[in-house]
């Protein structure tokens, strides 16, 4: 009788497939738990962090060096020292990300002590190289340590499995910290210093904003730079428009685009100097183009920056307006050759004109192009500084709020002003930045 192997199914049992905490809902359930605990924690250490008092003569602590005492040591070398230190300073910190990046992720123990080590020791590391700190070591390494054990945990728990989370951060984490220390503290620390008098020392609450909306100098800025963002994009983009559609029929039409654009390629410096010859006036032989024509008319010398009211904002807007025309027509000139050629056909065929076709296909094609300019150049006109800065020095009601912002802050030493400034332009800018951007997602979901 031959031995011989019969396959058979495999039999059915009434026990549910094993689970994992990455599918279970009860795991999830205790991760969130666990994650969200931690978070209290944690935020509850950084407002001790905040608000404790350190005692007089305590010393600072330091794993040596920080990063003030490494730019100090820096700054004592030569130039031609300090750039390879730069560079091989970069280079070590790159190498390591690198080989984190690749090596850590990987599964076994070897490298699961590698993320443990990571997540625990490069927070602790970054607090301490940030800056010394008096009396208040102990939060900050507790801090530290909370940051890379959540991390740590929440990458062990995760649904693409252990190391994926941690690669993210740690690939992520480079380009977030620079933009925390360069924009979101900055723009926190803004807000919280507009609550505070001149010194940044009382807290005066609105006291701040009451000011800009009420003294001459604070409602002056408000006010131009209100009239700034509705010309300045109105008559760049109708003029960079205009030229648009007739240069694109013009014979020369690259050379014409070229002188028309050189303004651009001008700093706003640049262009407040050139204008402010454009401007000048004084007793004599006259230097300056618009008093030289008055004068040859028989008439006298116009101080035209300073004309109030209105007429001198108006002066500095047509600086603006020549630097930003050059960049308008170009955007619009690209988007009115892409509308397609059969709509213009189909319109004439229609028995439509020029204007008709202009408005009624020209336009609505190049829509979306018209609000990205639109907002760019009113981003620009409300952040302008230099031409005012430049021609006028903010003087006969000409300051804006990008120019008085520096002004009280570096003249007057008044940062509660100056950051009361910043805040009021931040929101003026902040509904453009939201349309502009729904207006982009808008358009991804048509495409």
């Amino acid at each position: 009788m031959s031995n011989t192997t019969v396959d058979r199914p495999p039999v059915a049992t009434d026990e549910p497939a094993k689970t994992t905490h990455a599918t279970d809902p009860r795991g999830r359930a205790i991760t969130r738990i666990v994650l969200v605990a931690g978070f209290v924690v944690l935020v509850a250490l950084a407002l001790l962090l905040v608000f404790t008092t350190p005692a007089e003569g305590s010393a600072r602590i330091t794993i040596g060096f920080s990063l003030n005492s490494f730019f100090l040591w820096l700054g004592g070398l030569t130039p031609l020292v300090q750039i390879p230190v730069i560079l091989l300073v970069f280079g070590i910190v790159v190498g390591i990300i690198l080989v984190l990046i690749e090596f850590a992720p990987r599964p076994g123990r070897g490298y699961f002590i590698m993320r443990l080590v990571a997540c625990l020791a490069i927070p602790v590391l970054a607090f301490l190289l940030l800056r010394p700190y008096a009396n208040a070591v102990l939060y900050v390494v507790a801090i530290a340590l909370l940051v890379g054990a959540l991390l740590f945990f929440a990458d062990f728990r995760a649904r693409q499995g252990a190391g994926y989370l941690f690669q993210l951060v740690l690939f992520m984490a480079p380009a977030t910290i620079m933009l925390t220390l360069g924009l979101i503290y900055p723009a926190i620390a803004t807000i919280i210093k507009s609550f505070y008098d001149k010194t940044g020392d009382q807290f005066v609450g609105l006291e701040n904003y009451f000011w800009v909306f009420t003294n001459p100098t604070g409602t002056a800025s408000v006010v131009n730079t209100i009239i700034w963002a509705i010309l300045a994009p109105t008559i760049s983009v109708a003029i960079g428009l205009a030229y648009a559609v007739f240069i694109d029929r013009a014979r020369g039409e690259k050379f014409l685009k070229v002188l028309v654009f050189m303004p651009v390629a001008i700093s706003f410096v640049g262009a407040g100097i050139i204008w402010k010859f454009m401007y000048d006036a004084r007793q004599g032989d006259q230097i300056g183009l618009l008093n030289a024509i008055v004068t040859g008319l028989g008439g006298d010398p116009i101080q035209w920056l300073a004309i109030k009211p209105i007429i001198n904002t108006l002066m500095l807007l047509v600086v603006f307006i020549w630097t930003q025309t050059g960049f308008a027509m170009v955007i619009l000139s690209a988007a009115i050759k892409a509308v397609p050629v059969e709509q213009m056909e189909a319109a004439e065929l229609d028995g439509t004109n020029a204007w008709q076709r202009f408005r009624n296909v020209t336009v609505p094609g190049i829509r979306s192009s018209l609000i990205v300019v639109l907002t760019t150049i009113t981003i620009a006109s409300l952040k302008v500084y230099d031409i005012v800065a430049v021609m006028t020095g903010g003087r006969d009601d000409t300051t804006v709020l990008g120019f008085e912002m520096v002004n009280q802050q570096q003249r007057f030493q008044s940062y509660g002003h100056s950051s009361a400034l910043a805040v009021v332009l931040f929101l003026f800018v902040l509904p453009l930045i939201i349309y502009n951007a729904r207006s982009m997602a808008k358009q991804r979901e048509i495409r």
